[in-house]
């Protein structure tokens, strides 16, 4: 090697190094800045649940109950046992209304394809039994977009029935679903091992060939379960049913077909109902809501992937920039 090779190799390693060094401490201010900004979004966020920017109720607050009411209750969603739709949330939310002394009366506003028949049965025998202890105090029903099965479940515990032209009502049914993959596992020659221990163990099995004296079993099941929703609508409705052959069938109605079936007693939304049938314009929001912790875990988790994913995308265009 010559005298003139070493100081340009020398200068070529310098050269590199320096740039590995520059480049380290980009990386390093960016996330330096992009821990900072979630620092920051974190502050920001504890800063708005304390102040009550997160997670505020409605105009009318709980906290603005004094004088007389309309309480309020959502029920959207599918009911389950868990979320805001369990029935141990919407009972407490009901009871709160309630006892509230007060609410003039409770509107239960449903938008919902139903879920659950269990929890669905949960609420509906709360809501009579709130009706039966607070006799004056009445529940009303308002339909939005869908009041479906466990929904409507529920629905037919209330006094009267809500509902926009538009709406669907009804679905007075009960399914279970599964698949069937024999024919598939037979063309692709897969062999199927399961191990029970009791004949029935493999029930609704979608790996395992139609068992004709389980699928009797299920069905006798689903015609319990059926009854058992028939007579609940029954005994909520009352004479106000007009039954047809499809009246229980699973079939779905629109809002202006449910009132001539029975289903339904008139149309009507939350400030209508409020205004004109309970008198009480002033509309208090007792809905179920999530903890401040869960509010503020939900809305920073969303803020941080957005951060991150912001970052990224710089950063990416950063380095398609050097090269």
């Amino acid at each position: 090697m010559t005298d003139d090779a070493s100081p340009q190799w020398e200068r070529a390693v310098l050269e590199k190094v320096a740039l590995r060094a520059l480049e380290e401490q980009r990386r390093a201010r960016q996330w330096g800045a992009i821990f900072r900004l979630l620092w920051f979004i974190l502050a920001f966020m504890v800063l708005s649940v304390w102040v009550g920017w997160i997670g505020r109720p409605d105009k009318d607050s709980l906290s603005a109950s004094s004088g007389k009411h309309t309480a309020l209750i959502d029920l959207d969603g599918i009911i389950g046992p868990d979320g805001r739709t369990s029935a141990d949330r919407i009972n407490k939310a009901l009871q709160r209304a309630f006892k509230d002394g007060n609410t003039q009366g409770v509107v239960l506003r449903i938008n919902s394809p139903g879920g659950s028949p269990v929890q669905s049965g949960e609420i509906n025998d709360e809501i009579r039994r709130l009706r039966a202890q607070y006799p004056g105090t009445p529940l009303y029903v308002v339909v939005q977009d869908l009041c479906a099965s466990g929904g409507y479940y529920v629905a037919s515990a209330a006094d009267r029935i809500y509902v926009d032209k538009a709406s669907l009502v009804g679905s007075i049914g009960v399914i279970i679903s599964s698949f069937g993959f024999t024919g598939a596992m037979d063309k692709l020659g897969i062999e199927r091992r399961a191990y029970t221990a009791g004949s029935n163990k493999d029930l609704l099995d979608p790996f395992a060939p139609e068992n004709p004296a389980q699928r009797e079993h299920i069905q006798k099941m689903l015609d319990e379960i059926h009854r058992q929703f028939i007579d609940t609508v029954r005994k909520g409705r009352g004479s106000r049913l007009k039954e047809t052959p499809d009246t229980f069938s699973g079939l779905i109605w629109t809002g202006e077909k449910s009132i001539e079936l029975g289903l339904a007693d008139g149309y009507g939304s939350l400030e209508s109902v409020a205004r004109d049938v309970i008198k009480a314009e002033k509309v208090v929001d007792f809905s179920p809501r999530d903890s401040l912790i869960d509010q503020l875990s939900d809305r920073l988790g969303t803020s941080m992937g957005e951060a991150f994913a912001r970052a990224a995308a710089q950063a990416a265009n950063r380095a398609v920039t050097v090269r």
